[in-house]
């Protein structure tokens, strides 16, 4: 090993021993990399895999994530085999983000102190880049809210978003087009929405439901610059002040996006529904050009549907879909999912928040956009790119029933997983407990993925499912709308979907991580004071601040005696103890 005669040369300790013109490194000792993940530090011992050795944070000594290091192995026999870093003998060359405070270097996300000689001249909590045990670049201080998106894009490996888009240029390839701009297409989306994925147009007289969905794919050819660049980030990230797409935004919000009274180019599903048996009888998918004629946001269409007109065309399509939806449900699951969504001013200061509901008009979109995407996952066959959910384990199951149990609702196991959990909720519902114990049930739920082979969607109810109706913002809609063009699979399918499958989770990491730090840096500012909150969690005591001020962040209860055993979901009453904005950990004590 390359390492054992510089250790040899240096070494104040019987580390290495010289014996047969061979050097030999003492078994109480190890060399390997050091492996960071979920504040977790292991020992990467290259070849010998099978070996686990556990590095307490605090045991680091000055290492990160991929430098190489000398350790000595604690022994324990009744549990991990644990060690310390002794030295660092190769230092990697990955930029680290850190804090400087009292005169000393922690990293921001899992806060290990990192040895840095430096002559800059900084102040406490200055944010700074670091390679090689060096500042490159001081980003700021933690005291300007501005630096929060600085900060998550960099934690997350994603702050070459932050630039302006190269330039390219934009040609939609040349095909034969239906002509489907005489129809009355419409989108419906937020208030706020400047890119429009799909546009509806429902055939009274033929029992006809129109998808239009944008046809990135036109724009956007296979393994062009522009391709790699959108693989790379795999969707658009939505944070509460702005959004950094994934396509250029003269692609995103104006060539591809379906704005009203322009002619644009859509992917269209023709859906010809039975509804006698609420079925699709028959679809067609062609490539054509629309023109929408109206921009509707969901709080419009809501007004219109409370209206309840039998004549309105949004009225008659709702009722369809609803019986859709209730044949759906008899397979898969509908869960209480109100949104927070905070509100930044000019300063990016969290100032209020919104509660988002799910109404009538979301559910109409849903149930039109959930048809479009079983559809397109019918036309692969057996391999291609489907959106998955397996149901939940039975570990995972047990605890529900025991977190229930424990709420007063007297519950059992069932023949299967979606009889229990249905049980659970008609349950919840007779005692006014919906909303708290469908989020014990989602918390339940596996990961949904994407995958290479056809699988279930445990949640809705489906036996294959694909993304098909979001390819402005997803890039697995991309590929799947290439896929159902050309008939062909790309080779590295496989690769594809677990790569987007992991950007996926680390966005959405990414994005509660810029959030939290919003709401730590909101508390700091209201420490002594009391807010209204709910006991979220009795192992890990933790509260879920719900009070008119503001919603949704998490808290750690701090009171001396921690019995919360019978007290989940209950409402109390908090003092804001401590918020750290760098941790973004924020304390609190029950009055």
């Amino acid at each position: 090993m390359k390492y054992l005669e510089e250790i040899f040369k240096k070494q104040k300790q019987n580390i290495v021993k010289y014996i047969d013109e061979k050097y030999i490194l003492n078994s109480k000792y190890k060399i390997g990399k050091v492996n960071l993940s979920n504040k977790i530090a292991l020992l990467d011992l290259g070849e010998n895999k099978n070996q686990k050795i556990f590095i307490e944070l605090d045991k680091l000594n000055g290492a990160y994530q991929n430098d190489i290091v000398l350790v000595q192995v604690l022994f324990n026999p009744k549990g991990k085999t644990k060690a310390k870093v002794v030295d660092i003998l190769e230092s990697s060359d990955n930029e680290i983000l850190l804090y400087y405070k009292d005169n000393s270097f922690y990293t921001i996300k899992e806060n290990i102190q990192i040895s840095i000689d430096t002559k800059e001249k900084l102040s406490n909590e200055d944010i700074v880049i670091a390679k090689n045990k060096d500042i490159v670049k001081v980003v700021g201080n933690i005291k300007y809210p501005k630096i929060d998106e600085i900060i998550s894009f960099y934690l997350y490996h994603q702050s070459y978003r932050l630039d302006e888009f190269k330039k390219y240029s934009y040609k939609a390839t040349d095909t034969q087009r239906v002509d489907l701009t005489h129809l009355d297409f419409c989108t419906i989306d937020p208030v706020s929405a400047k890119d429009h994925d799909d546009a509806i147009y429902f055939d009274k007289e033929n029992s006809e439901l129109y998808i239009a969905i944008a046809d990135v794919s036109a724009f956007v050819q296979d393994n062009s610059e522009l391709d790699k660049e959108a693989l790379k980030r795999g969707f658009s990230i939505y944070l509460p002040h702005k959004v950094l797409p994934m396509l250029p935004f003269e692609l995103s919000t104006n060539l591809c996006s379906l704005v009203p009274n322009q002619k644009r180019y859509a992917y269209v599903f023709k859906l010809k529904l039975d509804l006698k048996s609420f079925t699709v009888i028959k679809s067609e998918l062609f490539e054509a050009t629309i023109e929408s004629k109206n921009k509707f946001s969901y709080e419009y269409i809501d007004e219109v549907l409370k209206e309840n007109n039998p004549d309105n065309e949004y009225v008659n399509l709702y009722n369809i879909t609803k019986k859709f939806r209730e044949k759906r449900l008899k397979k898969g699951f509908d869960f209480r999912n109100d949104e927070i969504r905070l509100i930044l001013d000019h300063k990016e200061e969290l100032k209020d928040f919104r509660t988002e509901t799910s109404s009538p008009s979301h559910s109409l979109v849903e149930e039109c956009m959930l048809l479009a995407n079983k559809e397109g996952a019918k036309r692969l066959k057996l391999l291609g790119i489907y959106r998955t959910h397996d149901e939940p384990s039975q570990s995972k199951i047990k605890k529900l029933l025991d977190d229930v149990t424990a709420l007063g609702l007297k519950v059992k196991l069932k023949a299967d997983v979606h009889s229990t959990i249905l049980d659970i909720q008609q349950k919840a519902k007779n005692y006014g407990l919906e909303q708290e114990v469908d989020e014990l049930i989602i918390q339940s739920q596996q990961q949904a993925k994407y995958s290479s082979v056809k699988n279930q969607h445990f949640g809705l109810g489906f036996d294959d499912y694909s993304h098909f109706t979001s390819p402005i913002r997803r890039y697995s809609d991309l590929v799947l709308h290439r896929m159902l063009k050309t008939h062909k699979i790309p080779k590295n399918i496989e690769d594809i979907c677990e790569d987007i499958s992991i950007k996926e989770r680390d966005i959405a990491t990414l994005v509660w991580d810029y959030e939290d730090r919003k709401y730590a840096r909101y508390f700091s500012n209201y420490i002594g004071d009391i807010f209204d909150a709910k006991i979220i969690d009795v192992e890990t005591p933790t509260v879920k601040i719900e009070d008119s001020r503001l919603e949704g962040a998490r808290a750690f209860i701090n009171n001396e005696k921690n019995d919360f055993s019978s007290k989940l979901f209950s409402k109390v009453k908090v003092k804001i103890l401590s918020s750290d904005i760098i941790s973004k950990r924020i304390d609190v004590k029950i009055v």
